[in-house]
């Protein structure tokens, strides 16, 4: 994949944490940002694509809104709200 090279400000303890969390998952600065970028485009781009939908369609029951919530924590690993699977 083509990089374009750029240069941005941030808080000098936002840097910090950044550099952290990239230590901490064994990649740069750059690739942290990147990816985390990334991830937040996608999230947007599923909201708009759920708005679209409920434009359409009508707002989801709940029913539907408890089936996406438990698929979505079962594709991260997640039983509940903010706990993870682990295993031994």
């Amino acid at each position: 994949m083509a990089r374009e090279k750029r240069s941005v400000s941030l808080p000098a303890e936002l840097a910090k944490a950044i550099d952290e969390a990239a230590a901490n998952e064994g990649t740069t600065f750059s690739a942290w940002l990147a990816g985390t970028a990334a991830q937040r485009l996608r999230l947007e781009a599923g909201r708009y694509g759920l708005a679209a939908w409920e434009k359409e369609h009508g707002p989801l029951t709940p029913e539907e809104l408890a089936e996406g919530l438990a698929r979505a924590r079962s594709a991260l690993g997640r039983t509940r709200a903010g706990s993870t699977r682990r295993s031994a």
